[in-house]
């Protein structure tokens, strides 16, 4: 029998792999609903998931020593639970959407004892001193009588929900989904199911328990492959790189006419609303350059510079070559030599040149067009709101309104609010002209003064602290991602060539050499620390809402471990694998620093279980990382294979377990705030192939292909495919909800 299970239980996971990858281009063709209803959720596809779940179970049952390993039969037969529940909640679950009004009561009749949902209010939460929302929020009445229609003056039971809180009756989970553009009606996610949740949260328990319940059993393949481990530390000292200055070439040419340092200064240290948000003028001004020039500074000018050139020497910077255009055919349209082209390029013979490429829908002219049109919203003023007036909003009700010197101010504004408003940049324009740095820097001081008192008076302290303002200008300042990519990528590159070497001939480095690279890596680690920890400060919640902080962290993942191994004086592969993985994360961070802005969080992101899912995962995709590289090490160097093998063997079980917990917390953290615990989006779809693609390697015992070293890493290397197409290609080949996840 247990001939006959074995094969027969990893050939079911091999088809159901096949047929998730299949379901997920199934969708892309002809949309989820069809993949869910035909592939997903089909018949034969629930009895080849249950049959693949009962056949394993028997599989491990089959074993002579199963009973000696019931941590091992309770973490499979979490996945029975877990398959169980999601049957129960597929056959007797009901959802649905329930559109609601201002005081008319609707029906909800999932079952025999029907109630009535009324909505008594609802309002938008904003996070404080913007318009950006923070929270959504119902109120609703249950009438259970029946009588009135639902109009008792005795409602059974209220509630709020909202965003992340959801309200229960009778197990009917309410979730804010929409609201309607009046602010009269909001439109609301109900889901019945009283058995399915709690059997399916059951086996997640489970799960979680006999994973920690693993690593402290004594008899296990992973506590005997943790004592082969004794590689000595083969360690290199080399400093890093030091923070990348622009080229002599660069520096050698003229560079266009702007403000002072100290003007520039006095400019960055401006409030100015945002990206829905209240922040230092320094944030702008590096987003603006960024995305114009695709670096934070340009001819030795810093991003405020860049920015007041624009806004005081317009007809000059018009002339100068600092916009970067992607794509050839945009270029050759502009009439460009090179990468860069002028503001004047855009416009010839009096035509705008990219109107026809636009209307054709070219992808790269839109981007040249937007960078364009930012230019215009600086340059008029449209961008600069640095007003914080008190006006009436149209409930009546005295609202904080930030407004620009160009923007038409509302008639109840005092004559003396109105002519600073006008008046103040003018008078810096005028300075500027006349050369009087000192002057304009006094007068942009006094606009920060009374940008204070006008908040002070109206916003009731509802702007950043003085701490967080001044942690968010540094952090601004803090260019750090280039250089210490580049130094680690070459750095972990270079180790990781003369590790294979030395251990392959048996040879180590000096002593001095290891402690030397504990110091630098606790200095790389440091510096990744500081700057997620300002960034969490600007930002107000947890770094891990995007692509870019998401890189920070794995960046600052492989960083720690390869701190810590250095220190334990551990594989010596293992710390260069750790450098090189830091400095390549950095560059992909790279990849989305010209839109790394600090906003604030969507209403459906501020959950805590977001940044566990976020981190748990990260820090399995960085372990596996580490298994990969490991694997390339072992097809270069022979010689390493099979120390190579136990390595990634102990590596792949906290690896994958992570990577199952991020998932079923991500499935939790879906079930709260959007009513379903499992969706089939792709980004679900993938990362649950992913997990059971590593699977596979933690079974070595039982499949005696993957008891080969080189098929071993062989597979271990092509695996992280998975890794990098559920990271980056989900979100560009296929999209989904997670789509925001690399924004």
């Amino acid at each position: 029998m247990q001939r006959f299970l074995r094969p027969f239980s990893f050939s079911l996971m091999g088809v159901i792999i096949l047929l998730l990858i299949a379901g997920s281009v199934v969708e892309q063709i002809y949309g989820t609903a069809f993949a869910v209803q035909y592939i997903y959720t089909a018949p034969w596809t629930i009895a080849l998931w249950m049959l693949a779940a009962v056949s394993g179970l028997a599989y491990i049952c089959s074993t002579p020593m199963w009973k000696q390993q019931i941590v091992t039969f309770v973490l499979h037969f979490s996945f029975v639970i877990i398959l169980g529940g999601a049957m129960v909640t597929h056959l007797w679950g009901k959802q649905g959407d329930l559109h609601l009004r201002l005081a008319e009561p609707q029906i909800i009749a999932v079952h025999d004892d029907p109630f009535y949902v009324t909505l008594t209010d609802f309002y938008i939460e904003y996070y404080p001193g913007s318009m950006a929302p923070a929270d959504f929020v119902s109120e609703i009445e249950i009438t259970d009588n029946g009588q009135g229609r639902g109009k008792s003056d005795n409602p059974t039971a209220k509630g709020i929900v909202s965003m992340n809180h959801i309200f229960s009756y009778r197990h009917n989970r309410f979730y804010q989904s929409q609201y309607d553009s009046d602010g009269r009606g909001v439109t609301l996610r109900y889901s019945y199911d009283p058995w399915g949740i709690g059997i399916t949260y059951t086996g997640y328990a489970l799960l979680l328990l006999s994973m920690i319940g693993f690593f402290f059993r004594q008899r296990t393949l992973f506590r005997a492959l943790l004592k082969q481990l004794s590689l000595a530390a083969v360690l290199l000292l080399l400093p890093l790189a030091a923070e990348a200055r622009p080229s002599s070439l660069e520096q050698g040419k003229p560079t266009p006419p702007t403000v002072s340092k100290e003007v520039a200064e006095e400019w960055g240290n401006l409030y100015v609303y945002y990206n829905d948000r209240v922040c230092p003028m320094r944030t702008l001004a590096v987003d603006f350059t960024t995305k114009l020039y695709g670096k934070p500074s340009y001819k030795g000018l810093n991003a405020e510079q860049v920015l007041c050139g624009w806004l005081f020497f317009y007809d000059k910077w018009a002339e100068e070559p600092c916009i970067k255009i992607k794509g050839k055919d945009v270029r050759a349209i502009l009439g460009m030599d090179g990468k860069y082209a002028r503001l004047n390029d855009y416009v010839g013979d009096k035509q705008y040149k990219l109107a026809e490429a636009i209307r054709n829908g070219n992808k790269n002219a839109r981007v040249a067009d937007e960078k364009m049109q930012l230019i215009s919203m600086v340059c008029t003023g449209r961008m600069m709101c640095i007003f914080p007036l008190n006006v009436t909003a149209d409930d009546g009700e005295k609202v904080v309104r930030w407004y620009s010197w160009s923007d038409r101010l509302p008639a109840e504004v005092g004559v003396d609010d109105w002519q600073f408003v006008t008046r103040s940049m003018d008078f810096v324009a005028l300075c500027i002209a006349q050369n009087a740095q000192t002057e304009a820097a006094d007068a942009l001081r006094k606009i920060r003064q009374r940008q204070r008192q006008w908040l002070s008076a109206n916003a009731n302290g509802q702007w950043p602290s003085d701490f967080r303002f001044a942690s968010e200008k540094l952090y601004q300042a803090f260019r750090f991602t280039r250089p210490m990519a580049m130094a680690c990528a070459t750095l972990g590159l270079l180790l990781f060539i003369i590790s294979c070497a030395l251990v392959s001939r048996g040879r180590t480095l000096p002593r001095w050499a290891s402690y030397g690279l504990s110091v630098l890596m606790f200095l790389v680690w440091g510096v990744l620390t500081f700057a997620l920890v300002l960034r969490w400060i600007s930002s107000g919640h947890v770094p891990l809402a995007n692509g870019f902080e998401t890189m920070q962290f794995l960046a600052w993942t492989a960083a720690l471990f390869s701190l810590v191994l250095s220190l334990l004086r551990r594989s010596p592969l293992l710390v260069s694998s750790g450098i090189l993985i830091t400095g390549m994360t950095l560059m992909v961070s790279m990849m989305s620093a010209s839109n790394p802005q600090i906003t604030h969080l969507m209403p459906v992101l501020q959950s805590p279980l977001l940044t566990m899912h976020v981190a748990v995962i990260m820090i399995a995709y960085c372990l596996l990382a580490f298994v990969m590289i490991n694997g390339v090490a072992a097809l270069c160097v022979p010689v390493l294979r099979e120390r190579m093998m136990t390595v990634s063997q102990v590596l792949l079980y906290p690896a994958v377990f992570c990577l199952t917990i991020g998932i079923f917390l991500g499935a939790v953290w879906a079930n709260i705030s959007w009513g379903r615990y499992w969706g089939w989006d792709p980004k679900e779809v993938w990362a649950l192939i992913t997990m059971l693609v590593y699977a596979l390697l933690l079974h070595t015992p039982s499949v005696k292909w993957l008891q080969r070293p080189l098929a071993f890493h062989i597979y271990s290397v092509v695996a992280f495919l998975f890794v990098l197409f559920t990271y980056f290609g989900v979100n560009f080949v296929l999209g989904g909800l997670h789509s925001y996840a690399n924004a």
